[in-house]
């Protein structure tokens, strides 16, 4: 198969912030902050994803639009492509390519929040495995439902989706600080992922049964991912790496 463009088919690996904040009307409603682990491993690769995306990003936009559609065509992950074994670098380079600022900066925000309390508890290492494994099965829950799609798929929001499953088992009652236009206020990690994760199976289940593809977003990318968080949080507190993890609010 030669590979077809069309940017306004692009599948989208949509921001958690911007599509759940769009989805429930609540367009100025963002998370910003979390309590935090004591002490523990420096979040190297929580930061480091962070820095490699905008990377991409920033030399994307460099380009002309018609090398941006390239672009995003070259490293997108295709699923008709995927399943027979074609083009499989892109399982790991779609995980940093987006589709605009908006799509950029929500997916970082929820990368910045989410990310680090895993890293400190887990370690560097194994959350990068945790990270990229997370990701695979992410694109693996998107390909499984559009196997023949020739649509490229973008955007780090199922590997993210795989920190919030983590996030929820290991801290469910950590605070996640919301900012609501120019005010803020905290809510349990249980109560928003478990909101979050309850819109993403709506949309999902939605997307099969009416067989229009999701209009635009992975659905089941998120819901993999997420899926796979959970498994990777019950197991690493099963394996003792939450035995003496205390947080601490930022008090702001």
């Amino acid at each position: 198969m030669t590979r077809g463009f069309d940017h306004d088919t692009t599948q989208i690996l949509e921001s958690p912030t911007l599509r759940f904040h769009h989805q429930t009307r609540y367009k100025m409603i963002f998370p910003i902050g979390d309590d935090q682990v004591k002490g523990g491993y420096r979040p190297i690769f929580s930061y480091s994803f962070i820095a490699i995306n905008v990377a991409f990003f920033i030399y994307k936009i460099s380009l002309n639009p018609a090398q941006q559609e390239a672009f995003d065509l070259y490293y997108g992950s295709i699923p008709y492509e995927i399943t027979r074994g074609v083009d499989l670098f892109t399982l790991v380079t779609s995980m940093y390519v987006h589709g605009d600022w908006w799509h950029l900066i929500g997916n970082m925000l929820f990368l910045w929040v989410f990310a680090d309390n895993i890293e400190a508890t887990i370690g560097n290492l194994k959350f990068l495995l945790f990270y990229l494994i997370g990701g695979f099965v992410a694109v693996f829950g998107h390909i499984y439902f559009n196997m023949n799609s020739e649509i490229p798929m973008v955007g780090a929001s199922g590997a993210i989706s795989a920190v919030m499953g983590a996030y929820l088992v290991m801290f469910p009652t950590s605070r996640i600080k919301m900012l609501f236009l120019l005010f803020t206020f905290r809510i349990s990690a249980w109560v928003f992922l478990g909101l979050w994760i309850i819109q993403q199976w709506s949309y999902g289940t939605s997307a099969l049964a009416s067989g229009s593809g999701g209009g635009g977003v992975a659905w089941w990318a998120h819901i993999g991912g997420f899926a796979a968080g959970l498994v990777a949080g019950f197991l690493f507190r099963s394996t003792g790496h939450m035995d003496d993890v205390e947080l601490e609010s930022d008090h702001a």
